[in-house]
């Protein structure tokens, strides 16, 4: 009994474990054109099961087709509308913590913009405070698949150098803004996600060179400076953030006991 009891002591969580849930902007808000906001990647992709096909097209160029293809991030669950009563039914539900996106179009609509969007920055003030009121802990993530669409569109996506730059200011931005009341934060989701679909992780379209690997490691380079930069400024606003990047990492698991898929999922994984 005591080697039991000793067991379910270390299966017990401490009481500062972050349980909570996740979202990103593109996933939550809607409201693609409300209050100063600007197209991202993400207004420009179609829904459905067949969205990766369509963007894994040829002629993909990012344009919206509301006639052709549905939009379902356009509305999404109005979160932007009903963020408080959403915050509110987190807390019933027991939430000590939300992680959630802050779209790089909301602040800066086009992303080359010298001076923010205040509109979309008093949106997330609002947020993290009520968050913080309801003793939820806000986990930020700076970029989830969500770069505003004329730097994908015109500056070719994360391959350009010059994106470093850009988002360099989009970061620093939020993190003076926020980094004072938000400890935890993510410079970029599932940034290796490139590996699987540049379009969402790099803004690549076979236009702009997803075919091809070194375009994509290119981007990557640009990305992890950018990180770079971030979590530095970061550390500079209030040395007690933790931040870093978030990795995807999606287990597979053979189809049967043959040894031939066995040894396939272990190079897979």
């Amino acid at each position: 009994m005591k080697g039991t009891s000793e067991l379910v002591k270390k299966m017990i969580f401490p009481k500062d474990f972050l349980w909570g849930g996740a979202t990103a902007a593109n996933q939550s808000e809607g409201a693609y054109n409300i209050d100063g906001k600007g197209l991202s990647i993400a207004d420009a992709l179609p829904g459905g099961k067949e969205r990766f096909a369509i963007v894994a097209s040829p002629d993909f160029d990012w344009t919206i087709d509301e006639e052709k293809y549905t939009y379902p991030n356009h509305k999404a669950i109005s979160h932007y509308e009903n963020m408080e009563e959403d915050l509110n039914l987190f807390a019933e539900m027991g939430f000590k913590s939300y992680r959630f996106s802050i779209a790089w179009s909301r602040i800066y609509p086009t992303g080359v913009e010298q001076k923010p969007n205040e509109a979309g920055l008093a949106f997330y003030d609002r947020m993290i405070d009520q968050c913080l009121a309801l003793g939820i802990e806000p986990v930020i993530t700076i970029s989830h698949y969500e770069m505003p669409l004329y730097l994908a569109k015109e500056l070719g996506g994360w391959k350009n150098r010059e994106l470093i730059s850009l988002f360099e200011r989009f970061a620093n931005t939020v993190l003076e803004r926020f980094g004072k009341k938000v400890t935890y934060w993510m410079t970029f989701n599932e940034i290796n996600s490139a590996f699987h679909f540049p379009v969402l992780s790099q803004g690549l379209v076979p236009k702009t060179g997803s075919l091809e690997k070194k375009n994509i490691f290119q981007a990557f380079h640009h990305q992890f400076v950018a990180s770079a930069q971030a979590v530095k400024k970061a550390h500079q606003v209030n040395p007690n953030i933790q931040i870093g990047c978030m990795i995807i990492y999606a287990t597979a698991y053979a189809w049967d006991a043959n040894p031939i898929n066995q040894q396939a999922v272990l190079a897979f994984n």
